[in-house]
């Protein structure tokens, strides 16, 4: 017994250390395969090849120290058994030269020990299971342990949201960050308004949405839909009626009609068609070999940065939504393509509420009022013709992009 549970401590951690290993190469293949152009674009390949085969050789040796304890565990228990059987003849022969015991007892007591031999054996074997089992619960144990901290309160109501917003003075900082990311933020926006955000980078204008979206809390009472706080409202009623398009959009490694559908799985193919021409995709996507069903790898790698964010977008208008968010989403397409993408969403939009992230003022002009922020606060609000008027950040972007792209529009017409 005391050799099974010395024995079983062993496996236990050495098990626990080859999984480790084994997670680590999980990561590192995938990691590689993800970022396989800018391995190749850097040169980083034999670099690459090496960290790979150095992680490789620090499972094997795991595994190998693993192995020598479970090697010596399973001869460990026969010895002792043979050590006991040789023991007990021994002893009990000596019975027998003694007259004390019979010679048919002395057979019969080894026969009882021979049969005790497998059994024991079946038990080390089982042991040595359960402990390469407890070490993998262990790891699981350590995810499932973790409480999700955005989770629906006591009474959450489910509601159908009708997209008016409202900040109320929000302060908010990131978990282990002194500095407020949102910085006594107030704003209301009507049910259906259009609202242009731009700001510098770092300036908060992501984190006002990931706290609309509740990919962080807000504090209680300062955000709130429909003049409900947003703390009280179930997550799935939140985000089923919110669609946002961020910047990096995620796709998954199915066909392009399953990304598009991924937000409303049981939407007919003519509007996904209709989708796609809204957002300047149909065109190439009828171009693709197998059109709608054609395979987009592993997070999109066969689409461009473009492509996956127009195909983001055709998905968010499918979902839907009351709230329409675009988080600078259309940063890897050209200008010519984001106009006629907003000129076709025109209509799709006119009761939605949208909030429209962007770096190019010429995208935001149109909305019905635009914010600037700075720093975590709102330094600047007003249509476009009001905020060139306050001659502040966004009439200083204004000048600035107006003056790049005429330097532009100038070296095309020379060359």
């Amino acid at each position: 017994a005391i050799i099974v549970l010395v024995f079983g401590k062993y496996i236990h951690d050495r098990f626990e250390r080859a999984q480790e290993g084994f997670s680590t190469i999980s990561e590192r293949v995938q990691e590689s395969l993800s970022g396989i152009r800018e391995i190749r674009a850097f040169v980083q390949e034999e670099g690459k090849t090496k960290d790979f085969t150095k992680v490789n050789q620090e499972y094997l040796n795991r595994n190998m120290s693993l192995a020598k304890i479970r090697a010596l565990f399973f001869p460990l228990i026969m010895l002792i058994g043979g050590l006991g059987t040789a023991l007990v003849v021994l002893f009990a022969g000596s019975k027998v030269i003694l007259q004390e015991i019979n010679l048919g007892d002395m057979v019969a007591f080894i026969s009882y020990l021979a049969m005790l031999t497998w059994p024991l054996m079946a038990i080390g074997w089982i042991i040595n299971i359960i402990q390469r089992g407890m070490a993998s619960m262990a790891r699981i144990n350590r995810i499932l342990s973790v409480c999700p901290v955005i989770k629906d309160e006591g009474g959450a109501l489910q509601v159908d949201i009708g997209g008016k917003i409202e900040y109320r003075n929000l302060s908010f900082a990131y978990s282990g960050r002194k500095s407020l990311a949102l910085n006594d933020v107030s704003l209301l926006v009507p049910a259906g308004t259009k609202v242009g955000i731009v700001g510098k980078v770092g300036s908060g204008k992501s984190t006002l949405i990931q706290l609309l979206t509740r990919t962080y809390n807000p504090p209680s009472g300062s955000l709130l839909i429909d003049g409900i706080d947003i703390r009280k409202i179930r997550l799935s009623s939140l985000r089923q009626a919110i669609g946002v398009v961020p910047q990096e959009s995620v796709l998954f490694s199915t066909s392009l009609r399953e990304n598009i559908a991924f937000g409303n799985p049981k939407v007919q193919e003519k509007e996904m068609i209709e989708a796609a021409k809204a957002c300047q995709i149909y065109e190439e996507i009828t171009q693709f070999p197998q059109g709608l069903d054609t395979p987009v790898g592993e997070r999109g790698i066969t689409l461009s940065g473009g492509q996956k964010q127009r195909i983001a977008l055709a998905r968010a208008l499918l979902k839907r939504p009351r709230i329409l968010i675009l988080d600078d989403a259309f940063s890897s397409v050209d200008v010519e393509t984001e106009k006629a993408i907003l000129v076709n969403l025109k209509d799709i939009m006119q009761d939605l509420t949208f909030l429209f992230i962007s770096q190019r003022i010429s995208a935001v002009r149109n909305m019905d009022f635009s914010v600037v922020l700075d720093e975590g606060k709102i330094v600047e609000k007003g249509t476009h013709a009001e905020l060139l008027h306050l001659d502040g950040i966004y009439a200083g972007l204004f000048e600035r992009q107006k003056t790049a792209q005429e330097e532009l529009e100038y070296l095309e017409g020379i060359r």
